[in-house]
C-alpha cells in the first residue's frame, strides 16, 4: 500500500468516527429535549405521537374536574383548547383561570395526558411560554392578570 493510499484512508476513518460521534451526540440531545407548544401550535403543526412536549396555556374557567386520583382539565390560549388529564397530586397554584405549563404526551384521539404539571410562583405569575404565546395571539397585555 502507498503511502498516499494509507494517508487517505486514515482520513477516511476519521471522517467516519467523527461522523459517528457527532451522530451520537445529536441523538442524545434530540432525546433530552422537550419543546412546548400551545394549542394553536398543535393545531396548526401537530406533535409526534407518543413525543413528550410541554403543553401551555390558561385552565380553562369550570373545566375542571376529579375523577378519583385524575384530574381532567381544558387547556386554552384563548383561540384553542386541548383537553388534558393528570393522574396525581397537583400544585397548590393549579386553579381555572390561571397560567399552566405541563408536560407529557398527546394521545391519538386528541387528549393529552400529563405527567407533570408544573404552576409555581404566586397567582400572578404567568409562564413566560404562556404569555408570549397569548401576547403573540392579541390575548395578553402585560401588567394584567388572566381573568
Amino acid at each position: 500500500m502507498k503511502r498516499k493510499h494509507r494517508r487517505l484512508m486514515v482520513v477516511a476513518v476519521s471522517l467516519g468516527l467523527l461522523g459517528s460521534a457527532a451522530a451520537l451526540v445529536l441523538n442524545a440531545v434530540e432525546d433530552s429535549l422537550v419543546f412546548f407548544y400551545t394549542p394553536s401550535d398543535l393545531a396548526e403543526r401537530p406533535a409526534p405521537p407518543a413525543n413528550l412536549f410541554r403543553l401551555g396555556g390558561l385552565v380553562e374557567e369550570g373545566s375542571v374536574r376529579t375523577e378519583g386520583a385524575t384530574t381532567h382539565f381544558v387547556v386554552t390560549d384563548l383561540n384553542r383548547t386541548i383537553p388534558a388529564s393528570y393522574t396525581g397530586v397537583l400544585p397548590d397554584l393549579f386553579r381555572e383561570g390561571q397560567g399552566v405549563v405541563a408536560e407529557g404526551t398527546l394521545g391519538p384521539d386528541g387528549r393529552f395526558t400529563a405527567s407533570e404539571v408544573l404552576a409555581k410562583h404566586d397567582e400572578t405569575y404567568m409562564p413566560k411560554e404562556v404569555a408570549d404565546a397569548l401576547r403573540e395571539s392579541g390575548q395578553w397585555r402585560d401588567g394584567e392578570a388572566a381573568q
